[in-house]
């Protein structure tokens, strides 16, 4: 066996072959895959097979893509039949919110370059004849979908791998990882020890164990899945006989199963309710080809829909149960990337459609290690988009979930149920008591929008269709049904405008202790910051700057609020839902000679928002401090106390209005939060909640990661002019983001307003049109209350981003005229930020 090696790849299924056979293609010949047993003998070989390109997620979607693109064209280069059929895919719809999930999926499916039909029933009649249509109220088919047979194609990825140099070691397995002194890696085996540069763990079932071996605990869980297939239907063979084309594979949404032929007959594969989590403290290790015991009773309803369905089902009996491990993520997303805390180990795991996946995750996970950078945005599948709250309990809970939701409608106001309060703020039980109905972002609990004293749904608001999957609202045990989710305006719509517009008058608090937060000390953190983000850094104690780290690209990797609390310490906040993953860059970009130093205060450091008119007022009435604008101006920040607690007070916001981000130790969150509602009762101070939030600053035009910065936009394509200080010697990614405008950009973001909106608004990723050209798409949308608009954040083609130009979204398969505008339709001078 070798005894170095470029890179290794440990594990030998579809997604390890793939990642190795795409290391080779970019020319790293001198790269080794490690398998404990046989190529494909976890949960490769049980796979059925199926190629879906159904996702609402960007990145996966890009992946999906992708690989459907490479699999035909395998043979032709390996000489393997990779066992390709692409027979299509028809999902079928049989309630309206159904079909409002498959437009607003086509709209994402089209700005990704991904075809798909609307069909109606008679029309899914002609290609499904043994399907009854009762019920049926239309479908949508990718033509390029299909089925493959797992085990061929991971031969041929195999072969082609072996072409370019790759080494295959078959019955060996990984015993220990152990880093140098020198930063390699030493991967132990029970055949001999592998030195090499870069570890990737794609190791299916074992990815636990994988982790454990470097000190990760790695946020996947298989679940149990079963499909079944049965013995030769006379139809089915008769079409055979006459040289008809395969049906193809059929998805009935609304009742979780799929269908599609298999050598005469049908194979059925459901999503149920009650799926176990398995190999939770991981397989034995001499599991090979392994399969569950079957549990047919768990599958009943399904069964009985698709016999309802495909009555042809029912008329012959079942040949073979298969039920096998697949492994799954809290969201049902895989983790693809680098390690956090590790250098150069890399993650691809967790893939629960993993066959379809596999092609683009070897191919975006290649060019991340070869390159420094994916190709495409991968915040999606990042595996630092779960923190160190994803244990092996919560991972059970949500991964159960996960998979029993495969195929529930993908609202974009969903907020799911496992696992929930789990991390919660001191001030949780306060606002829950004034109305909060709460989301949930990196585990933390946060007020989504607060409802009225009293206020419920009843039956006849849910209006649940009669189908199997009808969940349209979170089943909170012993609390009221208060939101009904929807991809249009929703109960919840006049409430947050509620919200909106009686903060713009009066005065709002919100909880944002979900906030990432740390300090960077020492005395090379002011050279270390300034060379690594792209704004000044503040050099007067008190300023607070917007500042941006890069990639080495140009794209946008990170934002970063920066606040110099005293001599040599930087506060530094980002989104609280990339924690793990901005503070992985922070750290790994860290110098090695002690001069700069990190500090988590994520945990320790609670943040209170007050912000309205008459925010001055109520803290004037708890502080000895001078608010002035003269003392106390617009993108400054102060210790200061409130009561008898000490604060750093931060006059920024989120939202365009005056305010300040009160920054408290944990401990004193609820001292504070009582004062500031004491001392606000005579101004009519209210609690507000993200989607408030959210909607005050799209009316500001404020960019998100990952939807208006990317690392797949320039920073100046994304409008961050103003936060990139060219006057400094360098900062990373400086030349490339240079080059890159100088070499033309492919898109600008624009501010726009949409018209004649009735009852949807864009939310993102919506199609933008020019004619019939295709010439951007939406990165966020919503309702601005205070300007009285629905408005988008878009990006476009550069020529067309002039303000007047009319464009056209397509919302839920409806075209809107939309006018490109100013920036910051509300307050553009920042008037009421700087009042």
């Amino acid at each position: 066996m070798k005894k170095t090696a470029r890179a290794v790849v440990i594990g030998g299924g579809v997604v390890g072959v793939s990642t190795l056979y795409h290391l080779a293609k970019m020319g790293w010949s001198d790269v080794v895959l490690l398998e404990r047993k046989e190529l494909t003998s976890g949960s490769t070989w049980h796979a059925a097979g199926l190629l879906p390109l159904f996702n609402l997620s960007y990145s996966v979607g890009k992946l999906h893509q992708y690989s459907v693109a490479l699999y035909p064209t395998l043979e032709s280069e390996t000489g393997l039949h990779a066992g390709l059929s692409q027979v299509t895919n028809i999902r079928l719809a049989t309630t309206k919110d159904r079909m409002d999930e498959y437009h607003y999926y086509a709209g994402v499916a089209r700005t990704i370059g991904v075809d798909v039909n609307f069909l109606t029933p008679d029309q899914v009649k002609e290609i499904w004849p043994l399907a009854n249509m009762d019920g049926v109220i239309g479908a949508i088919q990718h033509p390029d979908d299909g089925y493959i047979q797992p085990a061929d194609l991971t031969q041929a990825l195999a072969k082609g791998a072996r072409q370019r140099g790759a080494t295959i070691y078959r019955n060996t397995t990984v015993t220990g990882i152990t880093q140098q002194l020198n930063g390699e890696w030493l991967v132990s085996t029970d055949q001999g020890d592998i030195t090499c540069e870069h570890v990737i763990s794609c190791s299916g079932n074992f990815a636990r164990q994988t982790g454990a071996m470097v000190g990760l605990d790695i946020p996947v869980i298989p679940v149990e899945h079963q499909y079944l297939v049965t013995d030769q239907h006379p139809a089915i063979m008769e079409r055979k006989k006459a040289g008809l084309p395969e049906m193809g594979v059929l998805r009935e949404s609304d009742a979780s199963y799929y269908m599609r032929e298999e050598a005469g007959g049908l194979l059925l594969g459901p999503y149920e309710v009650g799926a176990p989590a398995c190999y939770v403290d991981g397989p034995a290790a001499n599991s090979e080809y392994e399969l569950f015991p079957d549990a047919l009773e768990r599958l009943e309803p399904y069964i009985l829909a698709a016999m309802n369905r495909v009555p042809a089902f029912g008329e012959v009996g079942i040949k073979k149960v298969y039920n096998g491990a697949i492994a799954y993520t809290p969201d049902g997303s895989p983790i693809i990337g680098p390690a956090w805390g590790l250098k150069n180990f890399w993650l691809n795991e967790g893939h629960s459609f993993g066959i379809t996946a596999a092609g683009g995750a070897g191919w975006q996970l290649a060019h991340w290690i070869v390159d420094g950078e994916p190709t495409i945005d991968m915040m999606g599948v990042d595996p630092r988009r779960f923190g160190d709250y994803a244990g092996r309990g919560f991972l059970v809970e949500k991964n159960e979930e996960a998979y029993a939701k495969v195929f529930t409608v993908h609202y974009p106001d969903e907020e799911r149920e496992a696992g929930r309060a789990l991390r919660r703020t001191p001030c949780y039980d306060r606002m829950k008591s004034l109305g909060a109905v709460f989301g949930s972002v990196f585990g933390w609990e946060r007020p989504n929008w607060f409802a009225p004293a009293g206020y419920t749904l009843s039956e006849a608001d849910l209006d649940k269709p009669d189908v199997l999957l009808n969940d349209n609202h979170p089943v909170v045990p012993g609390e009221p049904v208060r939101e009904k989710w929807s991809f249009r305006r929703s109960n919840y719509f006049e409430h947050v405008g509620n919200e909106c517009l009686h903060v713009t008058k009066h005065v709002g608090i919100q909880d944002m202790s979900a906030f990432a937060k740390c300090e960077i000390s020492g005395p090379g953190a002011e050279s270390w910051l300034d060379e690594l983000l792209t704004n000044a850094v503040p050099k007067k104690v008190g300023r607070v700057t917007l500042s941006y780290l890069l990639t080495h690209k140009g794209g946008v990797r990170s934002e970063f609020t920066v606040y110099k609390a005293a001599p040599q310490r930087y506060y530094l906040v980002s989104a609280g839902a990339y924690e793990r993953h901005d503070h992985d860059y922070l750290k790994k970009a860290m110098p090695k000679d002690g001069s700069v130093n990190f500090e988590r205060l994520t945990t320790s450091m609670g943040v209170l928002v007050l912000a309205g008119p008459r925010s001055r007022d109520v803290l004037a009435k708890l502080t000895d401090a001078d608010l002035s604008n003269e003392a106390f101006p617009w993108l400054t920040g102060k210790k200061m106390s409130i009561g008898v607690a000490q604060v750093d007070a931060l006059r920024v916001n989120f939202i365009g209005e005056l305010g300040w981000e009160i920054h408290h130790p944990i401990e004193m969150q609820n001292y504070i939060f009582d004062r500031l509602m004491e001392a606000g009762a005579e101004f009519d101070i209210k609690p507000f909640g993200i989607r408030a939030m959210t909607s005050m600053a799209l009316e500001k035009s404020y960019k998100l990661i990952p939807r208006e910065l990317s690392v797949e936009y320039s920073a100046y394509e994304s409008g961050l002019d103003r936060f990139i200080s060219l006057k400094k010697p360098s900062f990373f990614g400086r030349e490339a983001l240079l080059a890159w405008k100088e070499s033309g950009s492919a898109n600008q973001l624009v501010t726009m307003e949409v018209h004649d909106v009735t009852d949807a608004d864009a939310r993102g990723s919506e199609p933008i049109y020019h004619g019939e050209d295709l010439v951007g798409r939406v990165t966020s949308g919503g309702y601005g209350w205070r300007v009285g608009k629905s408005l988008a954040l878009a990006m476009v083609r550069p020529d067309l981003a002039v303000q007047g130009a009319e464009l056209e979204i397509v919302i839920l398969g409806v075209r809107h005229k939309a006018t490109i505008i100013a920036d910051s339709p509300f307050d553009p001078d920042n008037m009421a930020l700087r009042s």
